[in-house]
């Protein structure tokens, strides 16, 4: 029992951490006191130190001996590769799906769309980024590939913070939700070319994404 329990609440401040990192709420190169964080949940020190080790597995923790923890900054040779294997994975998955896409998938992928429209009406961008996230699952999960897109989470995870500083750039959620709506359109009308196309612009996107943020966020970047 007091193996789960620990367990347990190393994952609670695992998720909340990891949430915080990823939504950028912590920014990157921010210092992180496993006392400190310990204090702020309630917790002995033990299941934020299992947090920090797994953050740090998945490269979003610097952790250095006798030294600060800090939140990682941006690695364009990590983003490049995130990229490139992403790019490898969705196309694949969509060649899969469109061989099985029906009336049924098209409508639920078109739901998610008009959902997408209406954060972008609002101004609501976290919506926005949350259903962007949706629709690509959706290309897998409905295509029959829900493991690919498990797999592929850690890819795009290095990229997530990123992305989610690109929204700040004018009329960057527009072009996305632009894209998105090509896709489907591939999708829908059994355009494999068309589809896969539309994900390589896409995807793409993250070139000039790379080059914003690198300027705008300089101190980000390691």
């Amino acid at each position: 029992m007091e193996d789960l329990t620990r367990r347990t609440t190393s994952d609670a401040v695992y998720e909340k951490l990891h949430d915080e990192i990823v939504s950028l709420e912590i920014l990157p190169g921010t210092k992180l006191s496993e006392t400190e964080v310990a204090r702020r949940f309630g917790v002995s020190r033990q299941p934020v130190r299992n947090a920090f080790t797994k953050l740090g597995n998945e490269d979003l923790l610097v952790i250095r001996p006798q030294k600060a923890t800090e939140v990682r900054g941006f690695s364009m040779e990590r983003v490049a590769l995130a990229r490139l294997v992403r790019m490898a994975v969705e196309l694949e998955v969509v060649y899969r799906a469109v061989k099985i896409w029906d009336a049924s998938r098209e409508e639920q992928l078109a739901e998610n769309l008009a959902l997408q429209e209406k954060a972008l009406r609002d101004g609501d961008l976290p919506a926005f980024h949350a259903l962007d996230y949706d629709f690509h699952k959706l290309i897998y999960v409905l295509g029959g590939n829900p493991l690919a897109f498990e797999v592929m989470l850690e890819c795009k995870q290095k990229v997530d913070r990123l992305c989610l500083l690109s929204l700040e750039k004018d009329s960057e959620a527009e072009s996305i939700l632009a894209d998105h709506r090509d896709i489907a359109k591939g999708m829908a009308s059994g355009n494999l070319k068309q589809a896969q196309d539309s994900i390589r612009k896409h995807l793409s996107r993250l070139d000039e994404t790379i080059d914003f943020v690198h300027k705008t966020h300089p101190k980000y970047f390691e």
